[in-house]
Parts: C-alpha cells; sequence; structure tokens
C-alpha cells in the first residue's frame, strides 16, 4: 500500500503545547488539499496520508511542498512490521546501476533487530539484486529509507522530497504586509508567513497616475503568494490625495519620507482594525533613499505596533533568488509604476533629520489626510 509520509521539523522543539501546532498543521494540510480525496492520519512524529488517487500523487505532492511546518515528504510503502517481510519489500527494489546507501529508522524499540544491522543486512539485498549498483554512503543517488514507527507498521522509501519547511500558518498570529508590486515585499511576506504569521496584505495606489494594470499586478502577486498562504485578504488605499498635498506645501526632496510616515499611519489603522498586530516590509538596508538607517527612524516613529523587516540585512541576489523560487519574481519585473514613482524628487532625502521632517509635516492637515485614505479603502480576498 503506498502513501504519503508526511514529516515536520521543529514542531519536535515544542513542549506541552505540540498538540497546538500539529493540530494546525493538520488543518492546514486539510485545507491545502480540499480539492482531493484522501485519508490523513496522524501517527508519532509524523502524519500519514493515504487513500488518494493515484493519478493525483503528482499534484497532490506539490501542495504539500508549499505548506509551512512540513519538513520532507515521502511516497512510501507501508506493511506490517515484521522482517521478512521488510526484505521481501527491499527484494523490489531497482537501481539501473545508481549508488545507495540504507538508512532505517528504529523508532520501535521493541523491534528485535538493531539500525546498524538492518542497514547491513538490506544493503546486501539490495546489491545483491542490483549487481550493477554500488553502495555509497556519503552521496548515494538513492536512499533507501526504513522507517519502523511504533503503530506496528514500518514505511520503506527510496526518496525524500524537501518541503517549505518553518511553522505551521496561523500559530504566530496575524501580520499586515506592505505590498507595494516590487520584487522584496512578496518575499518578506513569504519568510514572516513562514514563520507561522498569518498574512493580510495592503496596497497603496495613485490613481490615476498609476494605472489600472499596477494594480492587477498586485493582485496577480497575491494570488502567487497564496500558493503557501491558502488566500489572502488585501486592502487597497488611495494616496493620490496626499501626494498632491505634499507636492503643493512641503520640500519635495521630503516626498518619500513624508508619504511613507503617512502610510505607516494608515498601515497601523487598517492593521488594528483587522486584529494584526505587526506590519511587515520588504525593506533592505541602504538599498534605496528611504531605507537607510535615518528614513527607517523617521517611519518608525509614527506607529506603536512592531514593524518586521524580514529582509534587512540581504543583498538584492538574495532577494530575486528567493523571489524566482516562490514564483514571483516575473510578476514584480513587470513594467507597471508604484505610487512611490509618482512625483519622485530629483535628490530625495536619504538622511532626514527629525526636526526637519516634523516642520514639513506641520504644512499638513495629518487627520485629515489620514481619514481620506481610510475612506478610499476597497477590500479583496485573494485566492488561487
Amino acid at each position: 500500500m503506498n502513501v504519503i509520509l508526511i514529516r515536520y521539523g521543529e514542531i519536535f522543539l515544542k513542549g506541552n503545547n505540540r498538540c497546538f501546532f500539529e493540530n494546525a498543521l493538520r488543518s492546514n494540510i486539510i485545507h491545502s488539499l480540499k480539492d482531493f480525496k484522501f485519508e490523513l492520519k496522524k501517527i508519532s512524529g509524523r502524519y500519514e496520508l493515504s487513500e488518494y488517487e493515484e493519478t493525483q500523487e503528482r499534484a497532490i505532492i506539490d501542495k504539500l511542498t508549499k505548506v509551512f511546518g512540513i519538513h520532507s515528504i515521502s511516497v512510501a510503502t507501508k506493511l506490517e512490521t515484521d522482517y521478512n517481510s521488510i526484505k521481501e519489500e527491499c527484494c523490489k527494489i531497482k537501481l539501473n546501476g545508481q549508488s545507495f546507501r540504507v538508512t532505517a529508522n528504529r523508532a520501535s524499540k521493541i523491534f528485535p533487530v538493531k539500525s546498524m544491522q538492518i542497514n547491513k543486512e538490506i544493503g546486501e539485498i539490495i546489491l545483491n539484486n542490483n549487481p550493477d549498483a554500488k553502495v555509497n554512503l556519503h552521496t548515494p543517488d538513492v536512499e533507501v529509507l526504513i522507517d519502523i514507527r511504533e503503530n506496528g507498521f514500518t514505511y520503506i522509501s527510496t526518496s525524500v522530497i524537501t518541503c517549505a519547511g518553518g511553522m505551521p500558518l496561523g500559530t504566530a498570529g496575524k501580520g499586515l504586509l506592505l505590498l507595494s508590486g516590487g520584487i522584496d515585499s512578496p518575499v518578506a511576506g513569504y519568510y514572516l508567513a513562514r514563520r507561522g504569521l498569518s498574512i493580510e496584505a495592503i496596497h497603496f495606489h495613485s490613481y490615476p497616475y498609476t494605472s489600472e494594470l499596477a494594480k492587477q499586478k498586485v493582485i496577480s502577486l497575491a494570488q502567487k503568494m497564496c500558493d503557501y498562504m491558502g488566500s489572502i485578504k488585501m486592502h487597497f488605499i488611495s494616496v493620490t490625495h496626499v501626494q498632491e498635498e505634499i507636492n503643493k506645501k512641503c520640500d519635495r526632496d521630503f516626498m518619500i519620507t513624508l508619504l511613507r510616515r503617512m502610510m505607516m499611519r494608515i498601515s497601523q489603522k487598517i492593521a488594528l482594525n483587522n486584529g494584526a498586530g505587526a506590519l511587515i516590509t520588504g525593506e533592505s538596508l541602504g538599498q534605496v533613499a528611504s531605507q537607510t538607517l535615518q528614513s527607517i527612524n523617521a517611519t518608525n516613529a509614527v506607529v506603536d505596533i512592531p514593524i518586521f523587516r524580514p529582509l534587512i540585512g540581504f543583498d538584492k541576489q538574495d532577494i530575486m533568488d528567493v523571489a524566482h523560487k516562490i514564483g514571483t519574481y516575473d510578476i514584480s519585473i513587470q513594467p507597471y509604476e508604484d505610487c512611490c514613482t509618482v512625483f519622485l524628487p530629483k535628490n530625495p532625502v536619504t538622511k532626514p533629520k527629525i526636526e526637519k521632517v516634523l516642520a514639513e509635516e506641520s504644512k499638513l492637515d495629518i487627520e485629515a489626510l489620514l481619514q481620506k485614505s481610510l475612506d478610499s479603502e476597497e477590500i479583496m480576498i485573494i485566492q488561487n
């Protein structure tokens, strides 16, 4: 009988509340596979997925690799734990000249044969049935895994598929991601979701200065992120009036700083109204004018909740590599401008002094601008 053996990682480090994380992972697996028929059973330190259509196995595996909290999976043959049965099953393994090693995991300590002896004896059986194969204990082409569990069953597999890892989505609260449409912010959202944070997203636009295609680009990014997050509640907010007021009344070199301070105020309001306890940005230290230490301090000053910046120490190439991995890169580089490119000053301030920022900001009716932005809110539930 073929099953999919699901292994999790960090959850093992949890103590008395491990069940909370295991149950959350179970719920997330079921939600991810809602379009498939299957059975999911908890065994010690694993989940066993069975009773699925063999023709859907590849599609199921693809879904499981994107579920946060799963460390790895294997398609395995399940049989009752009996050493002769294990040997008979391993006689069926065909290697076609590949190198291999046998790794036995004797979780059931009542099984009388020690792991090292299993490795040796099963290795000999496989070698006898595959005379052109070679043993390689360090970098084998195939690793034969023999997982002897406490439930009275043994699982034999010949491959391990690495999955997303991290912690189950939703076990660390909720955060609001500032989703710009660029390369960085989707990657930032991915990293925080991987740590168990549920994600909502906010996008600022400057219609009519930015096009409807820019909005569609952000929707496409959110849809791609839903591969890992299930669904995302999106908040679309207009800041056109904010930029027009800054452009009319303030030193234009402070446009980016003043705009980002307003965006942070708006984001905090939206976050608190929706039960989110933190903001998330894709900022990387020194990458652009708004991401210097002084600029970050200027934007931090207007909010009271944490701002998570998971990419703060990343090189751009590091970020691009992850964007390729999660499938957002090609969408992010579509040439549609976001709000930060509107009224862009020729020489933006890179090291804003807070006294000067406050002086420029005093020329604006902050509360009126804030309320007008909040009144423009459009909400959309994004699914893939």
